[in-house]
């Protein structure tokens, strides 16, 4: 039996009603069940609100932690909702039956992943929905290579079971592959906008920095969401923009306006995170990103890349390895006003990229709380949401509150809801939604994450609600709650 909860004086905030006034909100059987002044049920368990915010739980499009200790991060950081897409899993089956065995704190969903379908026929490779050591295959030049008409014909086949099976969309890491056909990259998002899925894409080099890449990395998305008609998500477009983010965003403003159904996310931070083994950290490749390999930290040591031939031995030795790319300098100012940007952007979607926590031993997961000392990641992992928050709203004013929340909340619901009808009931809190809320105080919220300390937590989320349960109560994470549920997609 769910509890019922009546917060009582609180700011609410709904972005889908455009409502924002100071309200009592009763949650009953994990759905809103009222709003409006001067609530009273006596069944009902109280909780004064006056001097929060109370607005539905952000909704994170691009999150690879799958895990209890990662999402346990994202949720102290506002998260009720994260989801693998960019990379998605291989076989969706397996990571949905995972996730609900082992319990998960939030709502969980992934995506067909591209990368592994074309690996496990162009490689042969084998893939248990594990993001972590699917990395591994950022070694294998195999699956990076054009396709045959006959091996096109097999990981097309695949992807589309994988749909058939509830996947969310089809996660496709262009980048990592950034030399294949793009009509392999048409035929994927026609296979999508088919099966009414979106595709989410970290697109391929931009002209900017490969003039020879076969084809500009937005451009081709935008290509793609123009020529079928179907949702096209441009992942982190401030990591694959750089310092070219003013030129993309206009590429996407334009075929917005011309009706592409392309949407765009971005997160506030100068460094990426990924496996050591991409195509694009090659040396070879570094001058394009105007990076070096001292650019580049290894997460599970905090070691410093000292030179081409220390780069060489680690891509050789653990290919997928996490690690650090200061793409953009987080103490300067022009770059920061280049991140703000991106986050400015019309209809921006704020999304983490948050990765697993590694600790010095291998693991990637643990039920205790706090995590245990030693544990790396990108401070995006646990510090995304109250950083956007904190710059866009509270520092800058950029955004309103009603803002923030449909950037964070809405919007991301609304990428999948014609698919996931499940989405339909998030991302907003008017009566009959989902009860998956955030309560913060405005005074108190900033982010805490540093890449020398990058599993603290934020500050500032007093309580969360996922599916009618507190998740966090009085700003302490609840160590028992695994209310979280996975998420598919509906044929049709």
């Amino acid at each position: 039996m769910k509890p019922t909860i009546l917060f009582t004086g609180g700011r609410y905030v709904d972005p889908a009603s455009g409502v924002d006034e100071i309200s009592d909100v009763l949650i009953r059987d994990g759905r809103i069940a009222e709003v409006g002044p001067a609530l009273a049920h006596d069944d009902a368990e109280i909780v004064d609100a006056s001097g929060l915010i109370i607005g539905p739980g952000f909704i994170d499009l691009h999150s690879h932690v799958n895990s209890i200790a990662g999402q346990r991060l994202q949720a102290m950081d506002g998260v009720t909702t994260a989801l693998e897409l960019e990379a998605g899993l291989l076989p969706v089956d397996r990571a949905y039956t995972r996730a609900a065995e082992e319990g998960r704190p939030l709502h969980y969903g992934f995506s067909a992943s591209w990368g592994m379908a074309r690996a496990a026929v162009l490689s042969g490779l084998h893939f248990d929905a594990d993001l972590v050591s699917g990395l591994s295959m950022l070694a294998d030049p195999h699956w990076q290579a054009d396709s045959s008409p006959v091996q096109l014909s097999q990981w097309l086949g695949l992807l589309e079971t994988e749909l058939e099976a509830g996947a969310l969309g089809v996660g496709i890491l262009q980048g990592y592959a950034p030399r294949t056909d793009p009509r392999e990259y048409l035929a994927v998002n026609e296979l999508a906008a088919r099966a009414g899925v979106p595709t989410f894409t970290h697109v391929r080099e931009i002209v900017e920095s490969d003039p020879t890449t076969p084809f500009d990395g937005t451009e081709e998305a935008a290509r793609a969401a123009m020529e079928f008609g179907g949702q096209v998500h441009h992942c982190h477009v401030n990591s694959t923009s750089r310092r070219h983010i003013d030129r993309v965003l206009s590429t996407i403003d334009r075929a917005q306006e011309g009706g592409a159904k392309l949407s765009v996310e971005a997160y506030p931070y100068g460094a990426g995170s990924t496996g050591i083994g991409a195509a694009f950290l090659a040396p070879e490749r570094l001058p394009a990103w105007e990076l070096t390999p001292s650019n580049i930290v290894l997460v599970a040591t905090g070691e410093r890349i000292r030179d081409e031939a220390h780069l060489r031995h680690i891509r050789d030795a653990d290919p997928g390895a996490s690690c650090i790319v200061e793409f953009l300098d987080d103490d300067d100012t022009g770059d920061r006003e280049l991140l703000a940007s991106s986050l400015a952007f019309p209809d921006s979607i704020v999304a983490s990229d948050a990765m697993h926590v590694t600790w010095p031993d291998g693991s990637t997961d643990t039920r205790a709380w706090p995590l245990p000392p030693g544990g790396r990641t990108h401070p995006r992992t646990a510090g995304t949401y109250a950083r956007s928050l904190r710059m866009m709203v509270i520092d800058h004013g950029v955004w309103t509150w009603s803002e923030a929340f449909r950037r964070c909340s809405l919007l991301p619901a609304q990428v999948l809801e014609s698919s996931v009808p499940a989405l339909r009931r998030k991302g907003r809190i008017g009566i009959g939604d989902d009860a998956d809320i955030v309560v913060i105080d405005p005074a108190e919220l900033r982010d805490r994450a540093t890449y020398l300390d990058s599993t603290r937590t934020s500050e500032g989320v007093t309580h969360l609600l996922v599916d009618g349960e507190f998740l966090v109560r009085n700003s302490e994470l609840v160590r028992d709650s695994y209310a979280g549920r996975g998420l598919r997609a509906e044929a049709g």
